[in-house]
């Protein structure tokens, strides 16, 4: 009787350990199971960031309005098509309040371009670039960090065709520089830059010789075409220095010693390195490493 009540204790002292060791046991599990789940307040921290940063896919000022909803390409050609207004009144009907000490009335009522509507859309719309005898009829953008920003996104901000036409911020925005270059895309449905191509023809060539720039105070600045040719990718701002004379003179008699016969070059006009010149360009479809040139000088 004695053995069994010896066993029984034993038993017992035995189940009793082990139930201390498993509470044990259950606990340190627990706590290794949340602290799995238990992150640095550091980390914390940083992981509330992202998710309360959004992805910038269009960069404003804190002033400007937030970029409306992608838009379709139809939709983006009517914005384009209404930014297109009357002259407005005549001179002689404008108030002498409304003139600044420059001469030109301000905001848009000297220009046929509604800027007002196309900064509501986008504030770094800065110009208006008209080709006559095409549909090239645009806005020019020009965006402040990166230059490549609009060869693939829209006015709107949202990403992809048709992009916009724009300048890269090496050019100032007031067409002051001796060479300013603009870009727009070759579309397959002949908006943006295409209809250059046209230039390429010499009857169209001779027909059709001006650009016009419109500026938001009224201002319009006028070019004459002298030259439509096909040049390799290089980039031209990178790769020549428009602001030394020497060079810039030299580039020009490189633009007129041109043989090509697939070139127009009116060889009649005179481009000195006292002018100022623009150079718009676009691609060449099935030729990645070339793109078309065409130049106009500034007129008074």
């Amino acid at each position: 009787m004695k053995n069994i009540t010896k066993k029984t204790l034993i038993k017992r002292l035995v189940f009793t350990v082990l139930g201390i060791a498993g509470i044990f046991a259950t606990y340190f599990l627990a706590r290794a199971l949340s602290g799995a789940y238990d992150r640095p307040e550091e980390l914390a921290i940083e992981a509330e960031a992202i998710i309360d940063e959004p992805e910038v896919l269009f960069e404003a000022s804190a002033d400007a309005p937030p970029p409306v909803a992608a838009m379709t390409e139809e939709e983006i050609f009517n914005v384009f098509a209404g930014a297109r207004i009357d002259t407005g009144p005549d001179d002689d009907e404008i108030e002498d309040a409304d003139i600044d000490n420059s001469g030109v009335s301000p905001g848009n009522s000297n220009s046929p371009i509604d800027f007002e509507a196309l900064w509501a859309i986008n504030e770094h719309v800065y110009a208006w670039i008209t080709v006559p005898g095409t549909i090239i009829d645009y806005p020019i953008l020009q965006h402040p960090t990166d230059d490549s920003r609009y060869l693939n996104y829209n006015i709107d901000g949202s990403f992809g065709l048709p992009g916009c036409i724009y300048t890269e911020k090496m050019n100032a925005k007031d067409f002051s520089d001796p060479h300013t270059v603009i870009y727009g895309h070759n579309m397959r449905n002949g908006t943006m830059f295409a209809k250059l191509h046209e230039f390429r023809k010499r009857d169209f060539f001779d027909k059709n010789r001006d650009i016009i720039i419109y500026m938001p105070d009224g201002t319009e600045i006028h070019y004459k075409i002298f030259a439509a040719y096909i040049f390799d990718d290089r980039h031209l701002m990178y790769s020549y220095n428009f602001h030394n004379p020497d060079v810039y003179a030299s580039y020009l008699k490189m633009v007129f010693d041109i043989r090509d016969m697939n070139a127009n070059i009116d060889k009649d006009m005179v481009v000195t390195k006292d002018d100022k010149i623009i150079t718009l360009v676009t691609c060449i479809s099935g030729q990645d490493e070339k793109r078309l040139l065409v130049q106009a000088v500034r007129i008074e």
